[in-house]
């Protein structure tokens, strides 16, 4: 579940099976209030193109979609006597472009494609908002697939640089209490490298954050942090003393965080 703001009323956003529904019910709000936005969807599916629209999007998206249906609804769409609701509509031709849902988020839910359509229905100008929240929301959420998939990417490169400590750096028989000690310690050397801090002192700057430091890091730190990581276990590996390692890490973090940044900067005026 997800929000979008258009004209001052927020609008229900459904993830279902990969695909996006928009909240028709919110939508038709705007146009006539909330206690006949039902009333408003069913005046839009009274109309042939509606029928024809979605009965199209159906053919094309539905391979179970029952046609023979669709052409009774089509043939008597316009006329005076016809009344169709959503719930009926996907009862009789199995269509999947239009969900009803009850409970706490109810109402009626139509996919991306169709729900833009519906937007007409409301006003031109509705529309065009729509679809740009909509474009905002998307661009959003890939921001966090992207920083997602680079803290997954540091973890993974954590395990490198963990196994490096621990076949080079921790001596045999020593305890699991010891041990703990010598991993935090070297994760240390990079959040001093990369951040300035240890994670203590990061803790007592925010004692009302949860996670670690690298849990707020921005996309281009967790780049960074996974170079270093990958830097770092070679450099365990070579027998490179810490405080060498630690000034030489902290030389490339400079570097490496500039590149980033200035790529980042040259990317926004282009657009």
């Amino acid at each position: 579940m997800a929000n979008i703001i258009v004209q001052n009323t927020k609008i229900s956003v459904l993830g279902i099976n990969g695909d996006d529904f928009i909240s028709l019910t919110d939508m038709a709000t705007v146009k006539s209030g909330e206690n006949r936005s039902a009333d408003v969807i069913k005046n839009w599916l009274r109309n042939r193109y509606t029928i024809e629209f979605l009965g199209t999007w159906e053919i094309i998206h539905n391979p179970d979609f029952k046609v023979v249906e669709f052409d009774h609804f089509r043939i008597s769409a316009g006329l005076p006597s016809f009344v169709l609701s959503a719930s009926e509509w996907i009862e009789k031709t199995n269509a999947i472009g239009l969900i009803v849902k009850k409970g706490r988020y109810g109402g009626t839910y139509a996919h991306k494609d169709i729900a833009f359509e519906f937007g007409s229905a409301i006003s031109v100008p509705f529309k065009l908002y729509l679809i740009e929240e909509f474009q905002r929301l998307k661009t959003e959420e890939q921001k966090q697939i992207g920083w997602s998939a680079r803290r997954e990417l540091s973890k993974i490169n954590y395990r490198i640089h963990t196994d490096a400590i621990k076949e080079n750096l921790i001596p045999k028989e020593i305890t699991p209490a010891q041990a703990s000690v010598i991993y935090a310690n070297e994760a240390d050397v990079l959040n001093m490298a990369l951040f300035g801090k240890t994670a203590k002192q990061w803790r007592d700057e925010n004692p009302g954050l949860k996670g670690n430091i690298r849990d707020y890091a921005t996309i281009n730190e967790l780049i960074c942090l996974s170079n270093m990581e990958n830097l770092n276990a070679l450099f365990i590996e070579q027998g490179m003393p810490q405080p060498e390692r630690l000034i030489k890490l902290n030389q490339i973090a400079i570097h490496q965080m500039s590149v980033l940044e200035s790529n980042n900067n040259e990317r926004k005026l282009l657009k």
